[in-house]
């Protein structure tokens, strides 16, 4: 896998647990069915919005559609750091595995998470790629499931000789073993498309895109006071876990308000966004102007900032218990930039 900087390292760190913190705070908090809602949601919505274009980008268009859609997920998935396999079996029928450790559910993270939300990323995804192509006979069978005693996640596209009904585009064949992966077999990103320096961003963008995709259909499916809940919960516990990871990565060692401004400011530039930390009084104050992470989106609920935001009041916990950071100007409130504030606590 690439090597990030560290700023790239620490938010794509960051977002990937906090995408792992989502799905466990839902089935902790509401139900295993309503994480298994969410996961479908967000899988859904980046197939719609990133399937087609990035099929193109990977020069797939030629390929029979079964090996185009194996070699898609192989791809797309290995660019973004998660160890994935590829096997072929024929023009009509081709394999993908997510081996263990599974990349998403990092850690024992994966005992937590109901099988249901691993087939909601199926139903999410893989089930819809014959439609998105409009290729009615083209269909993807699941052999193998981590969490449910498997050797990974595994199965095949494969194309039929006959239209399949919708239930059909997804079926379950457990104890179906994949060929041995090759690693010089597999496809490989064309080397002049894919320097270090765009695979590091890459896999940064890879590990946001779950975040951006998430928080929206958060307050979609269960309404913008659960989602800014959920969400801030979330960002909280995920926070305060993972400060003094980056902190150390950032290397970054004080306690002080202007410490935590630099914490953040690691994250911002890693996220490839300006901020500035000024000084005031007894306080420090955090202007950011942009916000890559939710860029373009229109419309946004002001849950999704409420739930973000959690990151930051959980780090500073972990920080420095005795500080307090207070959000004085909002972006998604039409301010020109997010404005913190970070102060010592008054005692009483």
């Amino acid at each position: 896998m690439t090597k990030l900087a560290p700023e790239l390292e620490a938010v794509a760190t960051l977002h990937h647990a906090y995408f792992t913190g989502l799905v466990l705070t839902l089935v902790t908090r509401r139900s295993a069915e309503d994480a298994a809602r969410w996961t479908h949601a967000v899988f859904r919505h980046q197939h719609e919005e990133k399937f087609l274009s990035s099929f193109e980008k990977l020069g797939l268009a030629d390929l029979p559609h079964a090996v185009a859609c194996a070699t898609y997920h192989y791809l797309s998935n290995a660019i973004g750091g998660v160890p994935v396999e590829f096997m072929k079996e024929s023009e009509k029928k081709a394999w993908v595995r997510f081996p263990p450790p599974r990349w998403l559910w990092q850690g024992p993270a994966l005992c937590g998470i109901p099988g249901i939300v691993s087939r909601a990323i199926l139903t999410g995804w893989y089930a819809q790629n014959g439609v998105t192509l409009g290729n009615p006979r083209l269909g993807f069978v699941c052999t193998a499931q981590t969490m449910e005693g498997g050797h990974g996640l595994a199965g095949y596209f494969l194309e039929y000789d006959r239209d399949l009904a919708p239930e059909e585009r997804l079926l379950f064949r457990p104890g179906e073993m994949p060929p041995p992966f090759d690693p010089e077999q597999a496809p490989k990103p064309p080397a002049d498309q894919w320097p270090a320096e765009r695979l590091a961003k890459a896999k940064r963008n890879y590990a946001m895109e779950y975040v951006r995709s998430g928080l929206p259909r958060l307050a979609e499916l269960f309404g913008p006071a659960d989602a800014a809940y959920l969400g801030r919960v979330a960002g909280q516990l995920i926070g305060a876990q993972y400060y003094r990871e980056i902190a150390e990565a950032l290397g970054i060692a004080g306690q002080g308000p202007r410490d935590f401004a630099d914490w953040m400011a690691g994250l911002a530039a890693g996220e490839g966004d300006d901020l500035s930390v000024e000084v005031a009084s007894e306080a420090v104050l955090v202007n950011r102007p942009h916000w890559r992470l939710m860029r373009g989106i229109e419309g946004l609920p002001t849950a999704v900032f409420e739930a973000w935001n959690g990151l930051f009041e959980g780090a500073l916990m972990a920080h420095n218990r005795f500080l307090v950071l207070e959000v004085l100007a909002r972006r998604d409130y039409g301010d020109e930039a997010f404005v913190w504030r970070i102060r010592e606590r008054r005692m009483t």
